[in-house]
């Protein structure tokens, strides 16, 4: 497998395709329920495809950039599961070529070889959400091409203006996908001074780069009159919330653990066995400040699950792919290399085959929908399974985001704009999970004339 990996060769992208098929199946034969965010992300997707505005129409705090990726899919193919894994599939792939390319490029490793895209196929399968279409994804693909840009700043005496440009480019478009990925913004302030050797001009200059998708992004909710929401919801919202519990940290720690200890091991056997240039000293020094950065990010999203990790692949990749790069010893390097291809995984397939058992509850994979009490419906809580066969009408998608405004009684006016948002769409049947409406029927009357509780937490809709 490694003499296979070991040979520059383009073709040799075919193996690391059927890697990840091979890799990949488990999951898909273990019939992995619909995950809460990726529900969420269809709802964003259909509400926009509606006619509904981000922010104003849509209560979430999805970065602007995924929420019109999830528009166009719901635009083309509605809520298809398949689309998302296909389209996951591809940014994968590219991401894997693109870091192996650039480290050949840039001459990372004394050999050029195909074993840092092999690592990184088998980092992917440490969880199975992975592998889906999140935000995380998506915008962790413009942090690789701004480290691909960075990387090109360690060339001893090449200065590339439009280099520096890009890096900020891609960091601010990454931010627009995925707001925890703003740790990139210090990162490239800190890597570019103290790495790539930024000028005051060309740190002005990245920095400039950077803040234009953002700018960009709130010119156009300015336009729409949403600029207040958009401030609120996307950049404020990981401070006035409280995170989605759905995995523990313990489970985290479980995950990564293999990966963070092959990644020791690696910078360990290349430290000790090798002399590296300047330039792979620098890049060394960049994946080290990459790295403690991206785990920053895990914690300050509004989610925590393990795809909020995949911003961590690139540096684990870096440093794990030095052990079969520059161990000599066949016996230690055979133990190492069938540990990890086997261990990794399989870490992953045990977790989800535990998490997945009917009896556990962790509000991460949805629960079979129960039969519809109407075709337009509205979830106050958690658990919003109740929308897989329906659709909501109401903007009040991210049920922790809209709790503030929902509970703000001492608001007459925020009362009254959540009156008009019943009133406009005036959902079949409301799923009151923790009171939240019943509590607000004794502030607005005119909501209780609407709605009659007919079970517990159950309020429908009497007046059409």
């Amino acid at each position: 497998m490694l003499s296979f990996f070991r040979i520059n060769d383009p073709f040799r992208i075919i193996g690391i395709i059927l890697l990840f098929s091979v890799l990949s199946l488990p999951y898909l034969l273990m019939d992995i329920p619909l995950l809460t965010p990726e529900l969420s992300w269809m709802l964003v997707g259909e509400r926009l495809s509606s006619g509904y505005f981000l922010y104003l129409d849509v209560v979430d705090d999805i970065g602007p950039l995924s929420a019109y990726i999830y528009w166009l899919i719901d635009l083309a193919v509605g809520r298809s599961w398949w689309t998302y894994k296909v389209l996951a599939a591809l940014i994968i792939l590219f991401q894997v070529t693109y870091i192996n390319r650039l480290f050949i490029a840039y001459k990372a490793y004394d050999d050029y070889t195909y074993l840092p895209a092999m690592v990184m196929i088998i980092l992917f399968h440490f969880s199975f959400d992975l592998l889906t279409l999140s935000p995380a994804l998506m915008g962790t693909t413009f942090i690789i091409l701004a480290l691909g840009q960075l990387f090109s700043q360690t060339l001893i005496n090449k200065e590339n203006t439009e280099s520096v440009l890009l890096v900020g480019i891609f960091g601010g478009i990454a931010a627009c996908f995925h707001f925890p990925l703003i740790v990139f913004l210090p990162f490239m302030i800190v890597a570019g001074i103290s790495v790539s050797g930024f000028t005051f001009s060309q740190l002005v200059l990245s920095l400039v780069g950077y803040f234009q998708p953002l700018i960009l992004c709130c010119i156009y909710f300015f336009w729409i009159g949403g600029l207040q929401e958009f401030i609120t919801e996307f950049v404020l919202a990981t401070r006035i919330t409280a995170s989605y519990p759905h995995v523990t940290y313990l489970d985290l720690a479980a995950l990564i653990a293999a990966p963070i200890l092959f990644s020791v091991i690696g910078y360990l056997i290349g430290t000790v066995t090798t002399n590296i240039t300047v330039n792979q000293q620098k890049q060394k020094q960049l994946m080290i400040l990459f790295s403690i950065f991206a785990l920053l990010s895990i914690f300050i999203a509004n989610r925590r699950t393990p795809y909020q990790m995949v911003v961590i692949l690139p540096g684990l990749t870096y440093f794990i792919a030095q052990i079969f790069i520059y161990l000599i010893n066949k016996r230690q390097l055979n133990i190492l290399l069938y540990s990890f291809l086997i261990l990794v995984p399989a870490v992953g397939y045990s977790w989800a085959i535990y998490k997945i058992q009917p009896e556990k509850s962790w509000n991460y994979t949805l629960k079979k929908p129960t039969p519809a009490e109407g075709k337009k419906i509205l979830v106050l809580g958690d658990e919003i399974s109740a929308y897989q066969n329906t659709q909501i009408a109401s903007p009040f998608l991210n049920y922790r985001l809209s709790k503030r405004v929902l509970t703000n009684f001492s608001s007459h006016e925020k009362m009254i704009e959540v009156y008009l948002d019943f009133q406009k769409e005036r959902p079949e049947v409301i799923y009151d999970q923790e009171g939240t409406f019943k509590e607000l029927t004794k502030h607005i009357p005119a909501l209780a004339d609407l709605y009659r509780e007919t079970s517990d937490g159950v309020f429908k809709l009497t007046k059409k």
